[in-house]
């Protein structure tokens, strides 16, 4: 059995509380705690908006990356919210994420969704 070591957090609301509790908790614990090999935050819709405006969630962001921790937006959902350059100047991974979610689903890979 091939054991999938890699854990995608996608991240789609506009929530302080959730981002702080739940998905940069668990994602920057999983990695310094060993749970999973690699972690990558997929930030789509009204989280976009949120790691380009709030200043405590653009510390959390940063302190995930410095953890190791893949931090990558979805470029239609910036672009909706005129947020694409914020999040590229914050090092953020700006991209179209549709055909990447879909290989994602379609392997069944670790996919944890707020």
């Amino acid at each position: 059995m091939n054991e999938k070591k890699h854990l995608y957090i996608l991240w789609t609301n506009g929530d302080v509380e959730a981002a702080e509790k739940m998905v940069f908790m668990y994602g920057v614990n999983s990695l310094l705690k060993g749970w999973w090999e690699e972690v990558t935050i997929i930030l789509w819709g009204g989280s976009a908006k949120l790691a380009a405006e709030n200043e405590t969630i653009k510390d959390l962001i940063s302190k995930a990356v410095e953890s190791g921790v893949h931090i990558s937006a979805c470029r239609a959902c910036a672009d909706m919210y005129g947020v694409a350059e914020k999040l590229e100047e914050q090092g953020i991974e700006v991209i179209y994420w549709g055909e990447q979610m879909t290989h994602l689903l379609k392997n069944n890979e670790k996919l944890l969704t707020i």
